[in-house]
């Protein structure tokens, strides 16, 4: 009972500020940006706020007449420390924006804060399918799980490949990975023998992989978080899995630009379906790429930092649109239907889904200028996420 009147009263303040937070902004727009800085999901938060940090500095700090503060929080990837920070930006620090969100759990757990408190949620990184359905005031600018598996079973029939094992991460984008690669490559006359998942937290590839190499399936198809795959890699390799004649393909958190130089020439080859690659071959990517490298020597952008740098984009835009008239209800509208063009490519954000709509490139990797790249060599265009065509 005394829980339930403490969140009671918890969602009483935070629905009070509703109505008090345009008021009480003055002349500051401030964006509350929740992210893993430490842990597991370290690179992820690493990058996203390099991009941010980034499209400040590119485009100034101050919009529609408001000076754009950033206030950045490590949530080290545990929900409930997520849902504590969040609540935290919107009583205390009185943020106009929440945005980041590293892994999908911790985006389902601030959901209803958004909810209570009319504040858009902006999700640059977290990417299974049902988030933007979890508040109307959740926006994404990364991607979803079954736009990237989709385009990668539609290729694997067309190469030869027939019988395919799944491993991923399991929490909700594996299960979305899992679910929409595999309804697609039967619908395709493909074969899924075996769903294998991993734990998300510590996870060991080693004994999954072993059972792949006992199946000897034409492939295997991987998902993981942003930071996992180069141990997949290695392991895979380990096995000498390649050398059985084992295809590794996957979405594009396998071949994380992040770490896909320290993986070695066993990468070669692999076969990804993604919405960005740091080889882009676009004017502005180039110039996103080069700005980026600039800013954080030794560090390539990944998936993760066009999530951020376009989420940036979309907030600056909207407040710009809004005037910051209106509160979080006017930024809301001004996000909704945005279209432009990014470093990954045109996207646009569909209206009524509040989803990202975006181009999937399938990519190899492949050396070039000695390093290791994501090369894109088709591609599916104006791609809506699956999850929701239904």
């Amino acid at each position: 009972m005394h829980k339930r009147l403490f969140l009671h009263a918890t969602a009483l303040a935070i629905c009070g500020l509703a109505a008090t937070n345009a008021i009480a902004q003055g002349d500051t727009f401030k964006i509350g940006l929740i992210l893993p800085m430490t842990g597991q999901q370290a690179s992820t938060g690493r990058q996203i706020e390099a991009a941010a940090k980034l499209y400040m500095a590119q485009n100034g700090d101050t919009v529609a007449g408001k000076k754009v503060e950033l206030i950045v929080k490590d949530d080290t990837s545990v929900p409930d420390v997520t849902k504590r920070l969040a609540q935290e930006l919107i009583v205390n620090n009185k943020v106009n924006v929440l945005a980041g969100f590293g892994i999908t759990p911790s985006a389902l757990a601030t959901a209803p804060l958004a909810t209570q408190s009319k504040t858009p949620m902006v999700v640059m990184a977290a990417a299974t399918s049902s988030i933007t359905e979890a508040s109307p005031y959740v926006v994404r600018t990364s991607f979803t799980l079954p736009q990237a598996s989709v385009a990668l079973a539609d290729w694997v029939p067309k190469n030869g490949i027939k019988k395919v094992v799944t491993l991923v991460s399991d929490y909700g984008p594996g299960i979305d990975a899992e679910k929409y690669f595999k309804e697609r490559l039967v619908f395709n006359g493909g074969l899924v023998v075996e769903a294998l998942r991993v734990p998300l937290r510590s996870p060991d590839f080693a004994p999954f992989l072993q059972k792949v190499r006992d199946i000897k399936p034409d492939a295997l198809f991987v998902f993981v978080p942003s930071g996992a795959g180069a141990a997949v890699m290695k392991q895979f390799l380990e096995r000498g899995m390649d050398k059985a004649g084992i295809k590794l393909i996957g979405t594009g958190d396998l071949t994380d630009d992040d770490q896909l130089n320290d993986m070695g020439d066993g990468a070669l080859g692999v076969v990804t379906s993604h919405h960005y690659s740091a080889a882009h071959p676009s004017p502005l990517n180039q110039k996103f790429v080069d700005a980026f490298k600039k800013a954080n020597p030794g560090l390539r952008p990944n998936f993760m930092a066009i999530g951020g740098y376009d989420g940036m984009r979309m907030i600056y835009e909207a407040l710009k649109t809004s005037k910051g008239q209106g509160g979080g209800d006017g930024l809301l509208a001004a996000m909704k239907g945005q279209i432009f063009e990014s470093p990954r490519g045109p996207m646009f954000i569909d209206a009524q889904t509040r989803d990202v709509v975006q181009n999937i490139y399938l990519r190899k990797v492949e050396k070039k200028d000695g390093q290791l790249y994501n090369i894109e060599f088709d591609v599916i265009k104006d791609v809506k996420d699956p999850g929701k065509a239904k």
